[in-house]
């Protein structure tokens, strides 16, 4: 009779437990009929993301292998850490990271607060068509190729023929060897980014201010700020939790300058300071036929952008701010 006593109990609490398992389940698919249409809407990018950034996943496993496109992934040799203990071995490697964590630093640096400056001079703007003019023509560089921005810079900055060098000299002043100066590279890798992205990154930042109260404004303006001061004590904390979030995704990228833009503006004069990590794993990986050590080398890359991102987000979590997750 006491066992029965005791067993009753969790009968009923196991009951419960399903009841409230199914009440979930019923709520779940409630609201996948409610909001079915903006799960498809969703749909396409989760796929993207699924087929193109996920799946091929697997295959970092062939850094940790002699790997052989005829044998295969199942049939290669397995050589364990041997690949990446090559990779921080060679003298190569301090070079790549130097010149990589050069370039993103300067760009954390000098373009980072770029788009942030020109969205608060954007909302300090009264004519809401200047304003919205202004906006389309910052853009539309996001829109050009790195081809195209490459192409345009050989045009403006060639010691020859460009238009830069052809104003100095119209000045009586020496021509500057830009593109094939190791100690102008990274300063043009850096001009290049800003040009093409400062447009385009203010969309969040505009899109953050446009959410703050007017009436915020109005009671600062009774109290005698200026509009310096509104921008200072309103604006910026009001946008402070993108500002973070976005610098921690950028931190996520330190490794990762962009394959397309150096290898564009990569020649012989400047290979020194323009070899990274992505020009490396193409020429290795690609041209030698090195998949493994490439492949190494780009998980490599991978899990400091992610430890990167991790401490990052904890930091600001202890400052008491939101963090990415």
């Amino acid at each position: 009779m006491e066992r029965m006593a005791f067993a009753q109990p969790e009968s009923t609490s196991s009951h419960k437990s399903v009841k409230s398992r199914e009440r979930h389940k019923r709520g779940i698919l409630k609201d996948l009929r409610r909001d079915r249409y903006l799960y498809l809407l969703g749909l396409p990018g989760a796929l993207f993301f699924l087929i193109f950034k996920f799946a091929p996943m697997w295959g970092v496993v062939i850094s940790f292998q002699n790997f052989s496109p005829f044998a295969g992934i199942t049939g290669s040799e397995w050589v364990g850490f041997e690949h990446f203990q090559r990779f921080f071995t060679n003298p190569d490697f301090m070079l790549l990271f130097r010149n990589t964590m050069a370039i993103n630093l300067l760009n954390l640096v000098l373009f980072f607060p770029l788009p942030i400056i020109l969205s608060l001079l954007l909302n300090e703007l009264r004519s809401v068509v200047y304003q919205r003019v202004i906006q389309s023509i910052v853009y539309m560089p996001h829109f050009l190729s790195w081809v195209i921005i490459s192409g345009l810079t050989f045009l403006m900055f060639a010691k020859g023929e460009g238009l830069v060098n052809k104003m100095l000299e119209g000045l009586g002043l020496a021509r500057i060897d830009f593109l094939t100066n190791p100690d102008t590279f990274w300063g043009m890798l850096t001009l290049q980014s800003i040009w093409k992205e400062c447009g385009w990154g203010t969309i969040l930042f505009l899109a953050a201010m446009a959410s703050i109260d007017p009436g915020v404004y109005e009671a600062a303006k009774i109290d005698g700020a200026s509009r310096l001061r509104q921008m200072w004590h309103i604006t910026l904390p009001a946008i402070r939790n993108v500002i973070i979030t976005l610098l921690i995704l950028r931190l996520g990228h330190m490794l990762d300058v962009g394959f397309e833009q150096v290898f564009l503006m990569y020649n012989g004069a400047v290979s020194h300071v323009a070899e990274v990590f992505d020009t490396y794993v193409y020429r290795v990986g690609i041209q030698q036929g090195e998949f493994s050590y490439s492949t190494a080398a780009g998980l490599f890359k991978s899990i400091v952008g992610l430890v990167l991102v991790v401490v990052a987000n904890w930091i600001s979590k202890k400052m008491g701010e939101e963090g990415v997750y």
